[in-house]
């Protein structure tokens, strides 16, 4: 109905036909044309090789891997998908997320649980193994009453459990908070993402508190900035062809949706954090930059799936 979509990618699909078109007349030119043609699809290689869904990115520990920022210039590029078939799953869906390659390597699962006050989603490095309890938990998001605070935990003891010098205790990996829309139905989500900031070696810089007064939220709140960093959503353009607002998104997301977004920071706006939308009915593109990692990532997601009656 509205918010942001790959409108703009509609053109290169034709592009796409068009090269498939003329790969079939190819066979009735001559010699010498082929080998001019063929001359050209060389210099052209590179380019279809940054098109392609995902670089090539290998890892030997999966925890380590969707707890590690992302490579400094490498985009991680992954798909999540939303399983809710069935009575249960039509109110608790299950959400994976797999790296965009030929693979299809799996990283995390998710899924809201039942009888909790406020929205509250586990996740996994194993897609069987959703317990709180189980060795495959790995972190969890939890919200506010209103559904528009969240905040991303890892896997860690609760601080009222902790050790005195908070070593076990558990890291506070993101707070996120939607903006009540002032425009109503008629326009797209606000959002804005807290995270960690980065030490010198590029490393997430710890933050346990000691109790919520200390948490990402309020020391947002409070405008306590010190090694934190703020990102917002990018505000789509309203494109009057379409009468609707629009992002590009280079062809990772076709389809329009309230859940489309593109994460960025004040400072350098061509610069995505992350960038998350719509491709089919139950299928999104997750595509996330340094400083997120995976987990960071995927409960940003996550949070956007959650109903926000004051948001939209």
């Amino acid at each position: 109905m509205f918010q942001t979509s790959g409108d703009k990618d509609k053109g290169k699909d034709k592009d796409k036909k068009t090269k498939k078109k003329g790969k079939a007349e190819e066979s009735e030119d001559s010699e010498s044309e082929k080998e001019e043609k063929s001359k050209k699809k060389k210099g052209k290689g590179k380019k279809k090789k940054e098109r392609s869904p995902s670089p090539e990115i290998e890892f030997d520990n999966l925890e380590d891997f969707v707890m590690d920022p992302a490579p400094q210039g490498v985009t991680v590029k992954c798909r999540v998908t939303r399983d809710q078939r069935g009575v249960d799953k039509s109110l608790y869906p299950l959400y994976y997320l797999h790296l965009d390659n030929d693979k299809k390597t799996f990283l995390l699962a998710g899924r809201k649980r039942k009888k909790s006050t406020t929205s509250n989603y586990l996740i996994s490095i194993d897609a069987t193994d959703l317990s709180r309890g189980g060795e495959n938990f790995v972190g969890k998001l939890r919200s506010n009453l209103m559904g528009t605070k969240f905040t991303v935990f890892d896997n860690a003891l609760n601080p009222e459990r902790a050790l005195p010098d908070m070593s076990n205790a558990r890291q506070e990996l993101a707070g996120i908070i939607y903006e009540t829309n002032v425009l109503g139905m008629k326009g797209p989500r606000r959002m804005t993402v807290i995270i960690p900031g980065m030490n010198k070696d590029n490393e997430r810089v710890p933050l346990r508190p000691r109790n919520e007064c200390d948490g990402l939220l309020i020391r947002y709140q409070n405008r306590r900035m010190e090694n934190l960093i703020e990102l917002h959503n990018k505000t789509p353009v309203w494109n009057e062809d379409t009468a609707s607002h629009v992002l590009n998104f280079n062809g990772r997301v076709t389809q329009a949706s309230v859940k489309n977004f593109q994460i960025v920071h004040n400072k350098d706006l061509d610069y995505i954090v992350m960038q998350f939308g719509r491709i089919a009915d139950d299928i999104f593109t997750l595509d996330y930059n340094y400083p997120l990692c995976a987990v960071q990532a995927f409960a940003i997601a996550l949070s956007s799936f959650d109903g926000k009656i004051a948001c939209e």
